[in-house]
């Protein structure tokens, strides 16, 4: 068995290879990869269809990595390593997870029990598995009085690359006023103050509604590098398909 570990830094790139030789004797050949890209070298090359996946690399993140071999390889069980239980890398991933491959979610801050654990539970018996500050997350994102819906989260991403509200309309296929009713949305979920409880000071709710999801982890740098390469791919085709769009300015 093949074990691709993807982990750019060499402390606890090391700490994984010596996690994985106690917890799967099974694995007779460990691959190591500094960074995402690497990473989609190596499980290609080789064939392997079980990682650890560092989520936060300087060269192509996990959820880019990860989509790539996802694409390729389906079957692949990838078992997530990070320091962040951010609700941006759980939207990132459960937008890629194919539905036949097993993965996994465990924090960098999790015993050597719940790694060894994961490790096997993930990559040998094709479980999934998630630390229990990920599950507060994802149960918190099952709440609808507490949790962005998918439209919501999509119009919140948009915002947050400076779209305007026509041009949010146009890419996500909704109309003008539903986009201006999931803006109100969001707004009261992220806790932006209504207009008449701000007092003296007039906020920009735009500009307070992305502060807020910055710092509640539900938008990280990743999740908008990756949204700005997707918008940057429909801006070209709707460039391609109709011609500019410039005059969609709300």
């Amino acid at each position: 068995m093949k074990v691709l570990l993807v982990e750019d830094d060499h402390f606890h790139a090391g700490y994984l290879r010596e996690a994985v030789a106690k917890a799967l004797p099974e694995a007779n050949e460990v691959i190591l990869a500094s960074n995402g890209l690497e990473g989609e070298i190596a499980a290609r090359r080789d064939g392997i269809g079980a990682i650890v996946m560092d989520l936060q690399m300087k060269t192509r993140n996990g959820i880019d990595a990860a989509r790539t071999i996802w694409a390729e390889r389906p079957e692949t069980r990838i078992l997530f390593w990070s320091n962040y239980s951010d609700e941006a890398y759980l939207r990132g991933i459960s937008r890629i997870v194919p539905k036949e491959s097993a993965y996994g979610y465990v924090l960098k801050t999790a015993s050597n029990e719940r790694l060894h654990l994961a490790l096997r539970s993930v990559l040998i018996e094709g479980q999934i598995v998630v630390d229990r500050e990920v599950h507060q997350v994802q149960q918190r994102q099952a709440r609808p009085a507490e949790a962005l819906t998918d439209s919501e989260y999509a119009v919140l991403m948009d915002m947050s690359l400076g779209l305007p509200d026509k041009a949010i309309a146009r890419r996500q296929g909704m109309s003008l006023r539903t986009v201006q009713n999931r803006l109100l949305s969001l707004y009261d979920k992220l806790g932006v103050p209504a207009s008449d409880e701000d007092g003296d000071f007039q906020m920009n709710k735009r500009a307070r509604a992305i502060a807020l999801a910055l710092i509640s982890r539900t938008v990280n740098a990743e999740s908008l590098e990756i949204a700005e390469r997707e918008l940057q791919g429909w801006i070209r085709r709707a460039l391609r398909e109709s011609g500019p769009f410039g005059n969609d300015r709300a």
